[in-house]
């Protein structure tokens, strides 16, 4: 089992270690593959003019915008978004006078968060404005982020599956967001769980009840036949 997921490394790292899992990480929705240690061993971050285009956009609508360097979060201002996010992934705010300046060649993804409704007012938009050239996908309903476009978890998983000597028709992937479409679209066994916006359903081989309802027990069952 591999733990493929959008939180920054130090936000995984607790989780990987919680389920005893020992193989790669997939982190920062694709853009790294890290192993426990820290060793990175894929790297695809977003270039820096790319990414000061999507903190202008963001800070000419008055949205909150975040980066990454050296796994920090980094703000340029202290707002309840921030702490929103950082309570939900057990990471440090770090304020900096300028991410222009602070964030480095490049930055893993970008965060933007905000509410839900603002989120996929903006989804449409931020597609076509960054086609080809970023990816763009909510995680959490009020986290809309973005990434390289060589970076998703479909590209992690296929890497990682190179790497360990998995085929793609023997790969399964379980997730529930459109940051999860891609890797459900690529594996061979895709599973969404019910509720996943209808592009991630549409995307998979089938769906499971979320937690608490049994899914996980249907999902062990269904491999244990295959």
């Amino acid at each position: 089992m591999i733990a493929c997921t959008g939180r920054p490394f130090p936000g995984a790292v607790p989780w990987v270690r919680r389920l005893g899992l020992e193989g790669p990480i997939i982190c920062y929705q694709g853009a790294q593959v890290r192993m426990p240690s820290g060793e990175v061993i894929l790297d695809h971050g977003i270039g820096h003019e790319l990414a000061m285009q999507v903190i202008r956009f963001a800070s000419e609508r008055d949205l909150h915008v975040q980066a990454y360097r050296d796994d920090e979060l980094i703000v340029e201002r202290d707002r309840p978004e921030a702490h929103e996010y950082s309570d939900h992934a057990g990471m440090e705010i770090h304020v900096v006078g300028d991410l222009d300046q602070a964030m480095g060649p490049t930055t893993p993804k970008l965060v933007i968060v905000a509410a839900s409704a603002t989120l996929e007012r903006l989804l449409p938009e931020v597609r076509s404005r960054w086609a080809g050239r970023l990816i763009a996908a909510t995680s959490m309903p009020t986290y809309l982020e973005f990434t390289s476009v060589e970076s998703d978890k479909a590209t992690a998983l296929q890497f990682v599956c190179a790497r360990l000597g998995v085929p793609q028709a023997e790969s399964v992937a379980v997730g529930d967001g459109r940051n999860d479409e891609s890797m459900i679209a690529w594996a061979g066994l895709g599973v969404a769980i019910e509720g996943s916006p209808p592009e991630v359903q549409a995307a998979a081989d089938r769906t499971i009840p979320g937690p608490g309802r049994g899914g996980i027990k249907q999902l062990a069952d269904l491999l244990a036949r295959a």
